[in-house]
Parts: structure tokens; C-alpha cells; sequence
């Protein structure tokens, strides 16, 4: 089995229900180059984590356009970057600012107010099952309740809500290395289309807010104010776009790996109704044990960088494989494991360094309280089926359906 073979399993479709055999292999050559022109495919956690804290590797759209990646111009035409496509200075700038109306320290209790209205949805999503024994968690739960977060905390209409879909849809598949390898020029502009579009719709409610201010974070980013000045309107939108992608993409993926872990795991998800309070340590070991962000793709290098005796020169583009650092023996014991009574979790599932998942603390609580829920009221839960079937995503992996059987609603 060749090096350059071993690569293309890892992102091929075939492979998506189980890849982490194929992460174990790609630790044995730490830093993978499949051909010339291809990617340096870092798979060790210290590694990764080093890279991700050095200011040599670049997450600018501009530089990874510039090493050869063509759909880079699909995230970067009509709006300017967001604060995720760029470095400091201005990466740190837009971030802070973005912060100042997200969190702490300047609104501290803005995620952890939510609580009341994070419980009443998902009673709402639950109670929807009616009488239904048998039930899709992606389609009738798993999606819905980030996407109606993320909404709300913005301040998006709950009527426009269904409207991003179609919108969303075509710029996470972007993120897909398969996709962007067969990418065609009607695919490049359907993702540039889907963003303006989406941009285009938050620029009128960013205008609304404006000279109507809202308790929420598109009043605060329109109206921020600062040192570093503020934002502009296509700041504004850029910014915007990006934290309704982020802000529920990956949080449907880690609820639904969260519950398909669980009932593979029946001990622990007997242990959670017993006692919801385990579902801080359970979320944390899901995002080490099944992240559901499992490869950062787009990051090039900036100058030379000598990593375990191998050159990776300037203008080279790199992947990062969380998932496979997430189960790095060298840094875990029986990594394998799905183990929420471990005492050192330090896992790369929000990543690390500058860029790290700005709304970690949200995706946390939505899933502590989704999965804690979901053992709490589902009686005698069960596969339907085992593996589900998977989307197409290698960079954000989940099931695409999550079909549960249970005897009887709590």
C-alpha cells in the first residue's frame, strides 16, 4: 500500500464511516507528502498543535489561492474575507470586535442567559416527535436547533430562518477536499452566488439594526465601537456570513456524532440519564473521540519549516488532521477509547491557537443540554441503522441521517 494511495483513502467517500484505521496508518509518516504539487499532511498531535500557534503557516485566502487552490476565490469574491480567511493584524482586529458582541468580557452573560431558551427548544424539537416511534435526529433535531440558535442570537426573523439552507448548503461544500479537487467553474459560482446572496440578505437586516437597535449581536456589530475603530458594513456581512455557517454547521455534526456515540456506548448513555451533569466531560471526550471538525485544509506556509527531518518550503500548502491528533497514542492513553471519566482531555476539536472555534462556548452548552435531553426523554433508543449513512464532507464529518427507533417519549 503506497503512501499516495493511503492519502486518497482518507478522502474518499468510501471510507467516511470509519477512517480513523486510516488516521492510525498516516501517524506512522508524520508529516505525508503524496506528490508534487499536493498538500504536507501533518497527522501528530504535537504537530498539529505546534503549527497551529505558528505565525509561518498562513490562513490567508490570498496565500492559498496563490499556492494553487482555485476554489480559494469562491470564499473571497464579493465579500472580503472573514476574520477565519485572514492573519494578524487584521485577523485579530475583526476578531476582537466580533467578541466584543459574542461573549465575554464585554457581554459576559449573553451565552450563558441563553440557557432557558436553549432548554425550551429543545423540549419544543423533542415534543415534536409526537407519536412517532421512530425518528431522523439530523432532519428533525440535530439541524433545527443550531440553525434556530444561531438565528436568534444573531437576530435573524424566525420566519427566514428555513431560508438558509439553500444558502449554506453550497458554501460548506466547499470545504470538502473532494470537492474542491472536481470543483467546475458552475460550482465555483454557485458558492460565490449562495454568499453574496446571504450577504446581501444580512446587509438589510445589519441596516435595520442600524437605526433600530436590538438585544442582539448584528445591532452590536453594526454598532461597534472601539479602539481599533469599527467595523464596516461589508465587515458587517463578512462576519455575519461567517458565524451562520459556523455557528451550526459543526454543532449538527457534533450532536449527532455525540448520539450516535452514545447508543454504541449504552453504559455511558445510561450513565448521562442518571446524572446530567456528566455531559460536560461526555462533550469534551466526543470532541477529542469524534470531532466533528476532523481536517483543516486550508493553511500555507509562509517560509521554510523543517518538521521531523522533512522541508516543507515556503508557498506549500498544509493539512492539519485533527481527528487523527485527537488519537495520537503518544499523546493519549487508549486513544481508541471512548472514555469520559479520562482526566486530561485536551483535545484539537475547536482547534487551537488564533484561530480556535470562536463559539466553543456555545456548541459546549447546545450539545451538553441536546444530549442530556435526548438521554433523558428517549426510552429504550436504538440504531435504526449502524454505520448511518454519511454526507460527503471529509472536513466536516457527520451523518447525513441519524434514523433512532425508542419505545416511548419521557
Amino acid at each position: 500500500m503506497t503512501q499516495a494511495s493511503l492519502f486518497r483513502r482518507i478522502t474518499d467517500f468510501a471510507n467516511r464511516a470509519d477512517p480513523y484505521p486510516l488516521y492510525e496508518e498516516l501517524r506512522r509518516t508524520p508529516v505525508l507528502h503524496e506528490e508534487e504539487d499536493g498538500p504536507y499532511v501533518i497527522s501528530s498531535y504535537w504537530d498539529i498543535k505546534s503549527l497551529l500557534h505558528d505565525p509561518r503557516i498562513s490562513s490567508d485566502a490570498a496565500n492559498l489561492a496563490a499556492a494553487g487552490d482555485e476554489l480559494a476565490e469562491a470564499q473571497s469574491t464579493g465579500l472580503p474575507p472573514s476574520f477565519l480567511r485572514l492573519d494578524p493584524p487584521e485577523h485579530d482586529r475583526l476578531r476582537r470586535i466580533a467578541n466584543s458582541a459574542f461573549g465575554p468580557p464585554h457581554k459576559p452573560h449573553r451565552i450563558e442567559s441563553m440557557q432557558g431558551e436553549l432548554h425550551a427548544i429543545v423540549g419544543g424539537l423533542i415534543d415534536g416527535f409526537g407519536e412517532a416511534r421512530e425518528i431522523d435526529l439530523v432532519d428533525q433535531f440535530a439541524y433545527p436547533f443550531p440553525v434556530t440558535v444561531i438565528c436568534r442570537l444573531l437576530g435573524v426573523p424566525r420566519e427566514d430562518e428555513p431560508r438558509f439552507r439553500a444558502w449554506v448548503d453550497p458554501l460548506v461544500a466547499t470545504l470538502d477536499p473532494e470537492t474542491r479537487a472536481e470543483a467546475d467553474e458552475e460550482f465555483v459560482k454557485s458558492a460565490q452566488e449562495a454568499r453574496m446572496q446571504l450577504g446581501m440578505y444580512l446587509a438589510g437586516l445589519v441596516e435595520q439594526r442600524t437605526k433600530d437597535p436590538q438585544d442582539d449581536m448584528l445591532s452590536d456589530l453594526a454598532d461597534s465601537r472601539g479602539p481599533e475603530g469599527a467595523m464596516t458594513m461589508m465587515e458587517v456581512m463578512s462576519t455575519a456570513v461567517l458565524l451562520l455557517i459556523a455557528g451550526h454547521e459543526t454543532t449538527v455534526n457534533l450532536i449527532t456524532n455525540g448520539m450516535l456515540t452514545l447508543l454504541r456506548h449504552p453504559d455511558v448513555l445510561r450513565r448521562l440519564r442518571e446524572d446530567p451533569g456528566l455531559s460536560a466531560r461526555i462533550v469534551e471526550e466526543l470532541l477529542r473521540y469524534e470531532p466533528p471538525v476532523q481536517i483543516v485544509p486550508q493553511r500555507t506556509c509562509i517560509a521554510d519549516i523543517e518538521m521531523r527531518g522533512v522541508t516543507i518550503p515556503k508557498g506549500s500548502r498544509i493539512w492539519l488532521m485533527l481527528a487523527a491528533g485527537n488519537r495520537d497514542p503518544e499523546r493519549f492513553k487508549d486513544p481508541e477509547k471512548f472514555d469520559p471519566d479520562r482526566e486530561d482531555i485536551q483535545h484539537l476539536g475547536f482547534g487551537s491557537g488564533i484561530h480556535s472555534c470562536f463559539g466553543a462556548p456555545l456548541a459546549r452548552l447546545e450539545t451538553q443540554i441536546a444530549l442530556s435531553e435526548l438521554a433523558r426523554r428517549l426510552e429504550g433508543p436504538r440504531l435504526v441503522e449502524d454505520p448511518p449513512p454519511y454526507r460527503q464532507n471529509a472536513v466536516l464529518r457527520g451523518p447525513r441521517h441519524l434514523n433512532i427507533a425508542f419505545d416511548a417519549l419521557r
